[in-house]
């Protein structure tokens, strides 16, 4: 092995916590030489399978002595077109896992996402997860999966991957109060994507009976937005115009100003395998309000979450937190770069470490 040793990074779509993920962990871990590949964030369907494909001839001659992909990389396809990357140690990485995804009803709802990533976890060294909840649910999905195979079925699948599996957040910096930030306790913040399997419906549909009982609230409206208007957020424009305090897609010193301004921050995820969004807000104190189910439990107090999928729970405990008190900001130091790094150190480390 060369003195330095070389890691190749493979992460086929560039996009919100695969780039965040990507760019800190080149830059915490200098030592190593990074040699990144990575394909924009758009095309899901092609970048799962057709990764190979855009890499096929860029990594003839490429000799790393690890891998890291993450799970939207074909890695067993690439290691089978490659030989000789076959040999070198990998690490795969799930952001989020296909089993437990929701799919949009304009998707094929197609087994074969899934299949690439289970045949990746098997090609790999080593398997790590953002959080509980994503391998246990991608173990689960597996284990539904095989049961739906006719027959000549392994047996032990899961439990082989589950030997070789750890959990491994991606890294949160906390974001600071800001003095120049006076705290609005009933400014409500939504800091999502705009899309389905965030259910921003659900959060208009609770805003909106929020206001019809005459709450006293503000909004601060914000996250990526695709260019047609969703109809939740044109719903909200049109009923609660006068409730809207931000609209737009910030830039980071805005979209940090307005976290330390909230006093609530509100999830209607449909999945969430992390939650950087609410993470980040509940560490420049936004007291957080998520549905019972996903990742959430492992993340925040039962005071924090109400009834998944429930607009009107959703309103009626925004309401007794408006007009009431309410609970005390959860700590979420656990997530935080400071206790993450060290981890991240010692899986890379012992990555490379390993020979086949």
């Amino acid at each position: 092995m060369r003195s330095t040793p070389r890691i190749l990074l493979l992460s086929a779509y560039r996009a919100d916590s695969h780039a965040a993920w990507a760019d800190w962990l080149t830059h915490q871990f200098p030592a190593f030489d990074w040699d990144r590949r990575e394909l924009p964030g758009r095309h899901f369907r092609w970048r799962i399978r057709g990764s190979p494909l855009s890499w096929l001839e860029g990594l003839g001659d490429v000799r790393p002595d690890a891998i890291i992909a993450t799970s939207m990389v074909d890695l067993a396809t690439l290691r089978g077109l490659h030989p000789a990357l076959a040999h070198t140690p990998a690490l795969y990485y799930f952001h989020e896992n296909q089993f437990a995804y929701p799919a949009s009803p304009r998707q094929n709802r197609s087994v074969d996402p899934q299949m690439v990533q289970l045949y990746g976890a098997l090609a790999a060294d080593q398997v790590a997860f953002n959080s509980r909840y994503n391998r246990d649910s991608f173990l689960a999905g597996v284990d539904a999966l095989l049961a739906r195979m006719p027959d000549q079925v392994p047996t032990g699948l899961s439990a082989t991957l589950a030997a070789r599996s750890e959990i491994l957040p991606v890294p949160v910096s906390a974001i600071p109060r800001r003095k120049d930030a006076q705290r609005d306790a009933n400014l409500i913040l939504w800091n999502h994507r705009w899309e389905y399997d965030k259910a921003p419906g659900d959060f208009a549909e609770a805003l909106r009976q929020l206001a019809d009982q005459g709450f006293d609230f503000r909004l601060a409206l914000l996250g990526p937005r695709p260019s047609r208007t969703p109809d939740a957020l044109a719903r909200l424009r049109q009923d609660l115009a006068g409730h809207i305090e931000v609209d737009r897609r910030c830039t980071r010193a805005e979209y940090e100003h307005w976290l330390c301004r909230a006093g609530i921050v509100v999830s209607t995820a449909r999945h969430e395998f992390q939650g950087l969004s609410l993470l980040e807000a509940t560490s420049a104190g936004a007291l957080p309000l998520v549905p019972d189910a996903l990742v959430y439990p492992e993340q925040y107090p039962a005071a924090c979450r109400y009834p998944a999928g429930d607009p009107g729970a959703l309103a009626a405990r925004l309401g007794e937190w408006l007009n009431g008190p309410r609970p005390r900001v959860p700590a979420v130091d656990p997530w935080y770069t400071q206790h993450v790094g060290p981890q991240w150190q010692e899986q890379v480390e012992r990555l490379v470490k390993i020979r086949r």
